[in-house]
């Protein structure tokens, strides 16, 4: 009974806000597609240069043949370390879920694994970031390292507790056959449905911002430069960075500001990671711990840093 009036609520609410977005975006259609065509421009020319390379390579690795399954546990929490957290988001979700079909996970390992390995690429860090927005490369590579920090520092604590677990208790997952001769076309395949993933979440949501924001900016006789920054960081990280960008730049918090927003990643990055740990039934709780710990840690981290 409780299960039925849970069902039927949680089915009011979502009907509510579908409408009532429904009719924000018609009320506002001028603004709604000003929204749309920046987050298309932002992923154009800051998401898709730096992400689609790594998650080529990325995937093809995973999909080439490996010789034995029986590889040592430090090994595989090591690779998806490596490829998961140098590779942007939402690379490692797709390399956790992509070792989980594979069998080198546990149910258990990959949600520890899917809250570490979880950062912004170098490419987009350096090259975007510290290159287009601060304009010092080395301000870019001292940020990448104080969220590397960070991301160590949970991967350790995770390791901690992933040592103890058993890998008997990854027979619950069967190992996918791979085929020999095409791990590249596979890789391609699947990570253009992964790009179309990160394509679409980001034209909704800097669209959906840009319209709360500014109806929220009339509302409330909030300062535009304020209410923009806090609702696109919410909803679209690079929207978000780029707002701050717009109307922070000379402010001396600047550089930490951006810290903040990259740690928080924004619903975009938390929504893309969600539908892909879906497919293999990963635990979100230490993600949304991770995001946390994060947030807190990485603006101090580049504080003393910087």
């Amino acid at each position: 009974m409780d299960n039925g009036i849970h069902t039927r609520v949680s089915y009011t609410i979502n009907i509510a806000v579908i409408w009532g977005l429904i009719i924000l975006f018609i009320l506002q259609p001028g603004i709604a597609h000003a929204g749309a065509v920046a987050g298309a421009q932002l992923f154009v020319q800051a998401l898709l240069p730096y992400l689609l390379p790594y998650i080529i390579l990325t995937q093809w690795l995973l999909k080439m043949p490996t010789r034995s399954q029986k590889k040592s546990k430090w090994r595989r929490f090591f690779k998806a370390y490596v490829l998961g957290s140098f590779g942007g988001f939402p690379v490692g979700a797709v390399t956790v879920t992509e070792m989980v079909k594979n069998g080198e996970l546990s149910h258990r390992q990959s949600g520890l694994l899917l809250a570490a390995c979880h950062a912004p690429g170098p490419m987009f860090i350096i090259g975007f970031v510290g290159t287009e927005l601060f304009g010092n490369v080395s301000t870019g590579w001292k940020l990448l390292a104080a969220i590397h920090i960070a991301n160590i520092l949970f991967f350790l604590i995770s390791l901690l507790l992933l040592t103890r677990e058993s890998d008997t208790n990854i027979d619950q997952f069967q190992p996918t056959k791979k085929d020999a001769g095409m791990p590249l076309l596979d890789a391609i395949k699947e990570s253009s449905a992964v790009i179309i993933l990160v394509a679409t979440t980001v034209i909704f949501f800097s669209s959906l911002g840009t319209v709360l924001s500014t109806i929220g900016t009339a509302a409330f006789s909030v300062d535009t430069g304020i209410a923009k920054t806090i609702a696109l960081s919410f909803f679209e990280m690079t929207s978000g960075v780029k707002s701050a960008t717009d109307h922070f730049y000379d402010l001396p918090i600047f550089p930490f500001l951006i810290a903040a927003i990259l740690s928080l990643n924004g619903l975009s990055i938390h929504m893309q990671v969600f539908v892909i740990a879906k497919t293999c039934r990963i635990p979100m709780t230490p993600y949304v711990i991770g995001r946390i710990w994060s947030v807190i840690l990485v603006p101090i981290i580049f504080y003393f840093i910087f």
